[in-house]
């Protein structure tokens, strides 16, 4: 019981450490944004943020 536990809080400790590498070894590191509007690629394609596809059609007059 002991040696799962143990074994459990090591792999969810060496996932938030890799996780944080970005933060711990770059200087004025941040965690990139996981926001759609962020994302270049994904404006390029024309994809929106729900939010925004939902003012867009309230707009259009269209209803989903």
């Amino acid at each position: 019981m002991f040696d799962t536990l143990l074994f459990s809080v090591l792999i969810i400790a060496i996932a938030v450490l890799l996780l944080c590498v970005r933060i711990i070894f770059q200087k004025g590191g941040t965690f990139k944004s996981q926001h759609i509007h962020d994302n270049e690629h994904l404006r390029k394609k024309g994809i929106h943020c729900v939010i925004d596809q939902d003012k867009e059609a309230r707009k259009a007059g269209k209803a989903y």
